[in-house]
């Protein structure tokens, strides 16, 4: 019932809205100037046409082929068309995404159940609809742009790893790159995690084994303790227990040791089982050999616009990333509790733990000095929002963007606390690495770009308090009426353009 209780809810706001956004803005707008033509072509048969300003490869086009092809007959039956480019109407091809939405709220409550089996199917049902509310992907729901397609199958290609079906979990890798090239990160990142999960479940199924079948150890069974199946499997190896023939795995080092200790004991326990992981996520590197010689043969990662889109070292993006997520996750990260629990740890660890903050200020500090860049959209273009972040406050005066920088501290400092609660540190490592590689050479602020590695973020930090979840509700429907007004009701005009202009993020 809760799949269906999530795609209920979240369609009650899809279909009304959307209806409202198609009346108002019947005509492509900002980007879907560029998508929506050249879908048109796709649907004349025209394979070989290709928009040269395009940046991204064609997997959204071809979904939405397949959507209208499941969608033609009855439309057919219900009016009057001459053929099948009358179907691809701007309308019906925004409601892509409008489906793919309802289709993504589902995996997220999925996804909910795996990594929380314990939790019930109510909550699981309210945490998906809040998810399915943030505002990133609320608001690219109406347009025909990629970000819905992109972390919706992101999100399949996750939960099929979870379920353990890896080849699935590819098949769904291969289609995400399509829809988006930098998402061979994200693939990758799922393979890793993938890969964690085998350990972790072998591991266990060692420990279960040797405590049931050495009868010293039966007190061992009646105890959770993590230290003590550790020191059991210790003794194990050192030849005072019971050794009944079987290759025993290194064990994994619980949350509390260090992060060199976990990644040497996860790469002992992966050489254990070596032919098993190439055999399970083999699919995955042959993916990243076909996208590395589809790099080389496009000769950048980027399709169109090349001198608009080049790899940039834009570390600030990285900073920018950490505090918008915060502020995104306001009730878990900007609280009382919060600011006294990393107080606490940082003064329980001195003097490591101010050393370390010192560090992350000097990178923070050479991050915006030299590598904060102005991208010349950014600068011109004031129908988005990140041009009067950029304007009112980043650069507002020459030392604002210096005085932020003890925020992307703490907002860095806060996300890793949260993590640690229940993740392993080479889990954390893995997504600040994937969070770099996808953000960074990004030189141009865009939100957009945050929200698959936003999900991944929301849905690992595990918050078990609903009145939190009541109020990232809140916020997140305060930003959506705010945006969604906005867009449809306070239009303005260029001199130097023709046409109507929109506040978009």
């Amino acid at each position: 019932m809760g799949r269906i209780t999530v795609a209920l809810i979240v369609t009650s706001w899809v279909i009304p809205i959307s209806i409202l956004v198609n009346r108002i803005v019947p005509e492509p707008y900002m980007d879907e100037i560029f998508h929506i033509p050249q879908v048109q072509q796709y649907c004349i048969g025209n394979f070989k046409s290709w928009d040269p300003m395009i940046t991204t490869p064609p997997g959204l086009y071809f979904i939405s082929l397949a959507y209208i092809s499941s969608l033609f007959p009855g439309i057919k039956l219900i009016q009057q068309i001459s053929n099948f480019i009358d179907v691809c109407s701007i309308s019906v091809l925004r409601s892509t995404n409008g489906l793919l939405a309802v289709i993504c709220s589902i995996l997220v409550h999925d996804i909910i159940k795996s990594l929380k089996p314990s939790i019930d199917d109510k909550k699981a049902t309210f945490y998906a609809v809040i998810v399915a509310l943030y505002p990133l992907h609320w608001f690219f729901t109406f347009l025909y742009y990629t970000d819905v397609a992109s972390v919706t199958v992101v999100l399949a290609m996750y939960l099929m790893c979870l379920k353990k079906k890896y080849m699935c979990s590819a098949l769904f890798g291969g289609v995400t790159v399509v829809i988006r090239q930098t998402n061979i990160i994200w693939m990758l990142f799922v393979a890793c995690t993938g890969i964690l999960n085998i350990i972790q479940h072998k591991k266990e199924i060692h420990e279960k084994e040797y405590l049931s079948s050495d009868p010293k150890n039966d007190h061992f069974a009646s105890s959770s303790s993590v230290d003590n199946i550790s020191s059991s499997l210790k003794r194990r190896r050192s030849g005072n227990a019971v050794d009944h023939g079987k290759k025993s795995l290194p064990s994994l080092p619980d949350r509390s040791t260090g992060l060199f200790s976990e990644i040497w004991s996860i790469l002992l326990a992966a050489w254990h089982i070596k032919w098993e992981l190439f055999v399970s996520f083999c699919p995955f590197f042959a993916l990243l050999l076909a996208f590395a010689a589809f790099v080389v043969w496009n000769g950048s990662i980027v399709l169109g616009a090349k001198e608009a889109h080049t790899v940039s070292p834009h570390f600030a993006q990285l900073l920018y990333y950490g505090l918008v997520s915060a502020c995104f996750m306001a009730p878990v990260h900007f609280t009382p509790s919060q600011t006294a629990t990393l107080t606490k740890s940082l003064w329980k660890n001195r003097p490591f733990s101010f050393l370390i903050c010192f560090l992350a200020a000097i990178i923070c500090f050479l991050s915006v000095h030299y590598f904060s860049i102005a991208h010349p959209y950014l600068l011109a273009d004031n129908r988005h929002y990140p041009f009067y972040l950029w304007r009112k406050i980043i650069n507002s005066h020459w030392s604002t963007r210096y005085l932020l920088i003890p925020l992307y501290v703490y907002s860095w400092t806060s996300i890793f606390n949260i993590l640690a609660k229940v993740e392993k540190k080479v889990w954390i490592l893995g997504y600040f690495v994937a969070s770099a590689t996808c953000l960074i050479p990004t030189p141009l602020i865009e939100f957009r770009y945050y929200t698959i590695p936003f999900f991944f973020l929301v849905l690992h930090c595990h918050i078990t308090n609903d009145l939190v979840w009541l109020f990232l509700g809140f916020l997140y429907i305060s930003i959506n009426i705010f945006t969604i007004i906005m867009f449809l009701f306070r239009p303005f005009y260029w001199d130097h353009e023709i046409g109507v202009q929109r506040f978009i993020w």
